[in-house]
């Protein structure tokens, strides 16, 4: 018998993640104690839409909802580098550490503080360690070299490339490379060869890409994937929907007392 590998998906979605990523989580670990088996959460560092790192915190004494994110060394870097690219600028952690301290616990704020890393996924990938959200899990990670040159073919695809000095993450649509700006607005790069080290997955071709790696026997879908998976993709994948939490898009900051 095959023993099960129990998988779910990610973008790094806020340095304390979403409270939905925080349930992918739990869902993995009841499953687990249900089946048996491996979790391994795909990190899927590659994205990089800046506002998936959005993270949404109540303050302490009046509950509001305040929205913080990272900053970023630049313009470009902002809007087209992938997430393991997007370089953090020295003073964003002790600034940012000034301000958690009205919406996290003294643990929260020391483990933001022990945090040492110079990137985006990095970051959050090691405060979701610190929480201990990790414990047990293996991670696999979309911008791994590794990863890609084990991954499948795919058509529907971006490509790692240089522009301006920056690592850029651009779209092959019709065989060219273009960076979205909006709209119907892209900018085309110059025509480059490039290797599968440099392709990570699009939204539609990301089940089938991870599975080629992981080849998991379940997958933890988030109520956002329900709607767009193409089962056909991974016919040997049992599906399973996270479970419920309440205010999903908020933060999960928890640490042990």
């Amino acid at each position: 018998m095959i023993s099960p590998i129990i998988c779910f998906g990610q973008q790094p979605c806020g340095f304390f993640p979403r409270r939905f990523l925080y349930a992918k989580f739990v869902t993995a670990r009841r499953l687990q104690r249900e089946i048996g088996g491996e979790i391994v959460f795909f990190y899927h560092d590659s994205d990089h839409d800046p506002r998936e790192t959005q993270t949404t915190l109540r303050h302490r004494r009046t509950g509001e909802p305040q929205t913080l994110n990272f900053t970023f060394a630049n313009k470009l870097q902002r809007k087209f580098s992938p997430l393991f690219a997007k370089r953090l600028p020295a003073d964003w952690q002790p600034q940012m550490a000034r301000t958690l301290g009205a919406f996290v616990g003294p643990a929260a704020l020391e483990a933001f503080r022990a945090v040492r890393a110079d990137n985006v996924a990095d970051f959050c990938l090691e405060l979701y360690r610190a929480q201990g959200l990790l414990d047990g899990v293996r991670v696999v990670r979309s911008g791994d070299r590794a990863v890609r040159e084990a991954a499948c073919a795919i058509g529907d695809c971006f490509v790692d490339v240089p522009h301006e000095g920056e690592l850029v993450r651009a779209r092959l649509l019709d065989g060219q490379l273009k960076l979205h700006e909006g709209g119907n607005s892209y900018i085309t790069l110059p025509a480059q060869s490039f290797a599968p080290s440099q392709i990570s997955p699009t939204r539609d071709s990301r089940l089938r890409w991870m599975q080629s790696v992981i080849h998991c026997t379940h997958y933890i879908a988030g109520a956002g994937e329900q709607a767009y998976l193409n089962v056909a993709d991974a016919p040997d994948i049992t599906f399973v929907p996270r479970d419920p939490i309440e205010r999903s898009d908020e933060a999960w900051s928890e640490f042990p007392a």
